[in-house]
């Protein structure tokens, strides 16, 4: 019963960008109806897996309902106008020009449902010289510049640790649906959603495009301390590694006094952040000592008193038993009637009326068609019989 519990999407996504677009949009409180071929989405078959259950698919396809049509059997491409008819928002993330051999592409769509918000997320957007080729999130993260600016300076490259490719695209795809439907309550109107994820990339670059524009030098990788602000950074401990950020001239005479190294705030390398910046090397330096000479646990401690924002470098486990990310629903238990228990990532959607709800887990193939199909299109068992029979549902 979220803010979106009036809204019908139809889903034909596949693998990341769209379901978690779809995902997000029913958590929400959309009903969501996930349109797969008779092989199921791809991401059906990857890793890692319980109980021959996809832990991958079952983390960005929960609370959905599945249908297996073949959208190549005129009666099954029949079938999905129906529902579409009957529905707000159609996702797809197809390369483009797929949709088109299909008759199901936006332009076709447009005349006979003019209220239908068509969302098309793929590779690099239905325009422009690349439009029609394939993508993946590797591809995307090198063409958008971000793996260049990752990692440790003259090291190969390295991708970011997650897909940032494919779920940018899926959140700005969340953003252009949402704003169409706001939209639509004013003209009556639907209209096309266009993304394409080198496009998301690009827009992620914030102050990389500032650094280059304004500098005329290419950004590299740096590690791991931020290009503008000094010091910003991950600093070893004696037993590890924490995060500071001292982020104006308030926190860094802060730090230096935590430090027990006040002549520093009058240094002339370190009087304002710029100097800082610039002098990076030589603070780097300075903080490798001073930090090195006590545990990661006595520093947090130390520098949370003095309010000076740090954190732990903590890996997937600690985030999992985080106590803060607990508190937040972050952590959600979902039961599978195979795989039995299985923890997701809950919804950082914090809503005072509409709250998101994860109560469902993913559906299996095809799971929903007789249910969906009956409900909505009000086909009787024979009608079910028949078309199962023709190879159009399964």
């Amino acid at each position: 019963m979220g803010a979106l519990k009036e809204i019908r999407v139809i889903d034909l996504t596949r693998v990341l960008a769209g379901p978690f677009t779809t995902m997000t949009l029913g958590d929400l409180g959309a009903e969501v109806i996930k349109v797969e071929p008779f092989g199921g989405d791809e991401a059906r078959g990857f890793g890692p897996f319980k109980e021959g259950v996809s832990g991958y698919f079952e983390n960005v396809n929960r609370g959905k309902q599945s249908i297996a049509i073949d959208l190549k059997h005129p009666t099954g491409r029949d079938l999905l106008l129906q529902l579409i008819e009957k529905s707000d928002v159609l996702v797809e993330n197809f390369r483009p020009g797929v949709m088109k051999k299909l008759g199901l592409d936006y332009e076709s769509l447009q005349a006979r449902f003019p209220g239908l918000i068509y969302a098309a997320c793929s590779g690099f957007g239905q325009t422009g010289p690349y439009a029609r080729r394939g993508a993946y999130d590797m591809i995307i993260q090198g063409m958008g510049g971000i793996v260049s600016i990752t990692g440790e300076p003259d090291r190969p490259p390295v991708r970011v640790g997650v897909s940032i490719g494919d779920i940018a695209a899926a959140l700005y795809s969340c953003i252009g649906i949402l704003t169409a439907l706001f939209t639509r309550t004013q003209t009556g109107k639907g209209q096309m959603v266009d993304i394409g994820m080198l496009d998301c990339q690009v827009a992620l670059l914030e102050n990389a495009i500032a650094r280059y524009d304004m500098t005329g030098s290419v950004p590299e990788p740096l590690g791991a301390r931020h290009p503008s602000i000094t010091p910003f950074q991950a600093v070893e401990t004696r037993d590890g590694w924490i995060m500071i950020a001292a982020g104006n001239n308030v926190l860094w005479q802060r730090l230096c006094e935590v430090m027990g190294r006040e002549e520093l705030a009058g240094d002339e390398r370190f009087l304002d952040n710029n100097l800082r910046t610039e002098n990076h090397a030589e603070l780097h330096a300075v903080l490798s000592e001073v930090f090195k000479a006590s545990t990661s646990e006595e520093w947090l401690r130390r520098l949370d008193a003095a309010e000076i924002p740090c954190g732990p470098i903590q890996d997937v486990r600690q985030v999992v038993e985080d106590p803060q990310v607990q508190a937040r629903d972050m952590i959600v238990k979902l039961l599978h009637p195979i795989a039995g228990s299985l923890r997701v990532a809950g919804s950082p959607l914090k809503l005072s009326d509409t709250p998101p709800e994860i109560t469902r887990r993913a559906p299996a193939l095809g799971e929903h068609t007789d249910q969906v199909l009956n409900s909505l299109l009000e086909a009787s068992p024979d009608d079910l019989a028949g078309w199962r029979a023709s190879g159009v549902i399964q």
